[in-house]
């Protein structure tokens, strides 16, 4: 079986700290319920400037520049200790500037719903301009060329038409327009919410192609995994997020479609693309998100009150390059994928034997034969001030637990099980982001460096929040090095001919 592979991974960053202030859904919802609340003063203070943004650790991990295993040694709290050498380049991706993303936001949208003031416009047009990426679609950045508007009339969007402000350094720089007179699905807020998902999809996309050889006429389809809906009334969830990312990203072979399952999307995503290449239907499918502003400071308050910064203040996009066969990249064993079914149960320990030693079972593995299990790889600086554990460190026990219960570990091995299988959580608290997906950059390395033989990716999701079900998701699979011999060449029937015709005008001439 010819197993497909997974030829590259980008992960990207932006700053987003007036977002978190002003359309966070739990400071959207403190500002009506609470509009004089001390919260919005305190959260100004706890917000982290650009610099100490892009030298917190965890973040450059997330964009490649340092391996997950460091931060084990990094002195904690992270935050008290920034990097002394960081960059906003990073192996993956990069990390942006608020007053980039707005202008990136401006850049993606086709209904001209953005309006930006017009020297703040001209002003991010130059930076952007500097981009690598942004260079490799033609015209990309003649949306900026467009006339902006005066202060004074985009506080008369904001204040009269309902416009939802955009914000940098403290200041009003533009809006987002709703996009109907009274569909409750396209108003200005969840047009914003599309937008933003859809600009750090698109600008990462094209940090993949600097990054590695793929380019935009390769891509055959496109799934879209993020956690936003897009749709009018009719449909409020219809779609098509990704093939208006492709749109953006000049992906003009491809076609594509969004796959929604909560946290645990990007990995159903990346588990859909393994088939459809493996089945040859596809060649070339890229498995894409960008971040959710709904998420932004949902801890903050348990950060303030800790005297820590407001460390939500970031949204994270990724994509991933699933292709054929090379017999270089490694490939991702579609017969060891792991899947939490509706009679598995929910608990903590039905939920991770579904995942994670059913699917090793069945191909006759043990947990032992996983060199590094990536679950949520949530950063714990930001869940256990908030009451919510070490995410990533309770799984990864769980499963230590549970070797040692099958026999696979003996009970006295189980932190250096831990610690040798596992990695800190460093992604941001996006839902999808963390869940699994950011190590596969580190895990594709490394397998290719033969450092790593196999790894297990492992993605979780909540349905419950729905209100639909009780039901929890999850999914799995394994990364593993590729041992495909290299193909001997193949010879077509007419080259058969033309050899045989010789052979016997050869023998013919020798008699």
């Amino acid at each position: 079986m010819s197993f497909p592979v997974i030829k590259g991974a980008s992960y990207s960053l932006f700053h987003t700290p007036e977002m978190t202030v002003h359309q966070g859904s739990n400071q959207t919802t403190e500002r009506l319920t609470n509009p004089n609340s001390e919260h919005f003063k305190n959260l100004q203070k706890s917000l982290r400037s650009f610099d100490d943004f892009v030298k917190y650790p965890p973040n450059q991990v997330y964009i490649g520049n340092i391996k997950p295993d460091m931060l084990k040694c990094h002195k904690r709290p992270w935050y008290e200790h920034p990097m002394e050498v960081a960059s906003t380049d990073g192996a993956f991706g990069a990390i942006y500037t608020e007053e980039e993303l707005i202008a990136l936001v401006k850049i993606v949208d086709v209904f001209d719903l953005v309006v930006l003031e017009e020297s703040f416009q001209a002003a991010t047009k130059v930076k952007l301009e500097k981009r690598q990426e942004l260079q490799i679609i033609d015209k990309l950045l003649l949306k900026l060329d467009s006339k902006g508007v005066e202060f004074a009339e985009l506080e008369r969007m904001v204040n009269d038409d309902h416009a939802e402000g955009l914000y940098y350094s403290g200041r009003l720089v533009g809006c987002v327009k709703k996009a109907h007179a009274f569909d409750p699905v396209l108003t200005a807020h969840v047009m914003f919410e599309n937008l933003v998902s859809k600009a750090t999809a698109a600008v990462n996309l094209l940090q993949m192609f600097t990054k590695t050889k793929l380019r935009p006429r390769d891509i055959d389809y496109i799934i879209e995994t993020s956690e936003e809906a897009c749709g009018d009334m009719n449909q409020r969830g219809g779609g098509n997020m990704a093939k208006s990312i492709g749109e953006i990203c000049g992906c003009i072979n491809a076609t594509g479609s969004d796959t929604r399952s909560f946290c645990a999307g990007p990995v159903h995503g990346l588990v859909q693309a393994a088939a459809l290449v493996q089945s040859g239907i596809y060649k070339n499918v890229v498995v894409i998100a960008g971040g959710s502003t709904a998420k932004l400071g949902m801890n903050s308050k348990s950060h303030i009150d800790k005297n820590m910064p407001a460390l939500e203040d970031c949204l994270g996009s990724f994509a991933i390059h699933v292709s054929e066969n090379d017999g270089i990249n490694p490939i991702i064993r579609t017969d060891v994928v792991g899947r939490h079914t509706i009679g598995a149960g929910s608990a903590p320990q039905a939920v991770i034997t579904a995942i994670v030693t059913d699917p090793l079972d069945r191909a006759g593995l043990k947990l032992n034969d996983i060199d590094k299990f990536s679950p949520e790889l949530q950063n714990p600086e930001i869940t256990v001030p908030a009451g919510a554990g070490d995410v990533t460190l309770s799984n990864l026990k769980m499963i230590a637990a549970l070797g040692v219960k099958r026999g696979d570990f003996l009970k006295e091995d189980m932190e250096r099980i831990v610690n040798e299988k596992g990695m800190p959580g460093y992604a941001p608290t996006q839902g999808h982001i963390p869940s699994g997906i950011p190590y596969i950059g580190f895990a594709r390395q490394d397998i290719m460096n033969k450092k790593l033989k196999k790894v297990m990716i492992i993605g979780k999701g909540s349905l419950f929040l729905g209100r639909l079900t009780n039901l929890f998701d999850g999914v799995s699979f394994v990364m593993e090095e590729n041992t495909v011999p290299e193909e001997t060449t193949t010879v077509s029937k007419e080259e058969v001919r033309s050899i045989v015709a010789e052979a016997l005008k050869n023998l013919a001439q020798s008699l």
